[in-house]
Parts: C-alpha cells; sequence; structure tokens
C-alpha cells in the first residue's frame, strides 16, 4: 500500500486520527483480544511495543476500508456512467455523420 496516494477523510476524526504527528496523543484503553491475534502481534512486534504494533494494525485496516469504501463509491458512480454508455455512442454517430457532411 505503500505509494498509494491517500484518499480524503470523511471526517475530521480520520483526519486527526490519520494525520502524522509529532507526538501522538495516547489514550488508556482496554479491549479484549483473540488469542490468535496477540500471538500474531507478539510475534510480529519486533523491537516495538504491542501497543505500537497494534496501533500500527488498526492504522493500516482503516486505511484499507477507507480504500474499500472508495473502490465502492466508484464502482457506483460508474455503473451509471455505464448504463448511459448506449446514449453517448449514439451521440458520437451523430457527430461523426455531421462532420462527414460538413
Amino acid at each position: 500500500m505503500e505509494g498509494w496516494p491517500r484518499p480524503p477523510f470523511s471526517n475530521a476524526y480520520e483526519r486527526d486520527m490519520m494525520s502524522p504527528k509529532s507526538e501522538p496523543m495516547r489514550l488508556a484503553k482496554s479491549f479484549m483480544v483473540d488469542p490468535e491475534i496477540n500471538e500474531y502481534v507478539d510475534s510480529t512486534k519486533g523491537e516495538r511495543s504491542a501497543s505500537e504494533r497494534v496501533n500500527e494494525l488498526l492504522k493500516r485496516a482503516i486505511r484499507e476500508e477507507q480504500y474499500d469504501r472508495l473502490e465502492a463509491e466508484a464502482a457506483a458512480f460508474f455503473a451509471g456512467a455505464r448504463s448511459s454508455r448506449a446514449e453517448t455512442r449514439a451521440f458520437q454517430k451523430a457527430a461523426l455523420r455531421s462532420f462527414d457532411r460538413d
């Protein structure tokens, strides 16, 4: 996902949460985690803390979800464009016939 353009933020919360900051504000939260998720975090955290690794994974999941929403929005937008494709082709053919007459 590196190098992909960042999608626009849908609200101030997403903007603030995903924007790089010099010193991120941390909130102490308590969540229940499935054992296999905990094992994965422990095995992939390296020198970082488990909390840093979880934050990294959650940010990546949020970006992925944003991309999914944008993809669905684009598909819905272009679905309407496909339905009018026949009218567009008819217009183009008529325009070309008009140029041929001139």
